[in-house]
């Protein structure tokens, strides 16, 4: 059964330097307090995964905990580029990104593999692109019923995946509705699963569309009420749209980005710390 324990003690546990993470949430259950708490604790050399990565991802990148990337879709929602995303591929600030691109379609089906425990999913899509030529996650392959040719994509198999929900009962089932991406798949292909909730309730009551994900398959969760801020939880919370267009200017800037989470993440180590222990590292390869 899952256990209902602190955000800080599910990640310390379950995340460790080098492992792959996914956080899934499409618009709104984005799990920011999650990556907020990563780098309260210095995580590093991260393997992210995300349909569309965007502001949280960017504070990763921009903290220095990310090595490599695998993602379709990246951007400030509504607003434009992500700039410490872009400074990382770009000049490789604050240490290089290694990325690797997909389709929302061969994102979505690389899940749904690894949820499957299958070693990839198949796609029709990418014809008459160059994607395949860039990526080794890819391959063209052909039926064997009818010799179609079709794209075979690597499933995604990550060590933790993270989520946001709207509700959680004392024996760890997880109760989630609105506008859900991909989080089921994400949740089942990963060896662990750490759920941040609004609320922790004795009972669930019925919502139309929702989705249940049983207490077998969660390992932590977190009461996090607002753990999506500034993206929303539907029924508890609205999306912060003024935050969005902040960090447009907040990210652009390599000073004020730092200034910013080294006050509002509040971390015990702060991004200089985290820097300079990857310069450190480095040296002594």
């Amino acid at each position: 059964m899952a256990k209902i324990i602190p955000l800080s003690e599910a990640v310390g546990d379950l995340i460790g330097d080098g492992s792959a993470v996914a956080m899934e949430g499409f618009t709104h259950l984005i799990p920011h307090a999650a990556g907020h708490e990563i780098i309260r604790q210095g995580k590093r050399d991260l393997i992210l995964y995300r349909m569309t990565p965007d502001v949280i991802y960017d504070q990763l990148i921009g903290a220095g905990a990310v090595a490599k990337l695998v993602f379709s879709w990246g951007g400030n929602p509504g607003v434009g580029s992500l700039h410490r995303l872009r400074d990382a591929v770009e000049n490789g600030w604050p240490r290089p990104l290694e990325i690797v691109e997909h389709t929302h379609a061969a994102m979505a089906a690389a899940y749904v593999a690894g949820a499957s425990d299958l070693p990839f999913g198949v796609i029709r899509g990418v014809h008459g692109s160059d994607l395949h030529e860039h990526s080794k996650a890819v391959r063209w392959i052909e039926s064997p019923f009818d010799g179609e040719r079709v794209l075979a994509v690597v499933a995604h198999r990550p060590d933790v995946t993270v989520i946001h929900a709207q509700r959680a009962d004392g024996d760890g089932n997880v109760q989630l509705w609105g506008i859900v991406g991909i989080q089921k798949e994400a949740a089942l292909a990963a060896n662990s699963l750490i759920v941040t909730v609004e609320e922790i309730v004795d009972r669930f009551d019925a919502v139309p569309g929702e989705m249940v994900l049983p207490h077998h398959v969660v390992t932590a969760i977190c009461h996090a009420p607002g753990g999506a801020h500034p993206s929303y939880a539907q029924g508890y919370t609205q999306r912060d749209n003024g935050f969005y267009t902040a960090w447009d200017a907040i990210s652009r800037d390599r000073n004020r980005f730092e200034e910013w989470i080294t006050h509002h993440v509040r971390g015990t180590t702060s991004i200089a710390e985290v820097l300079d222990s990857i310069a450190n590292a480095g040296d002594g390869e």
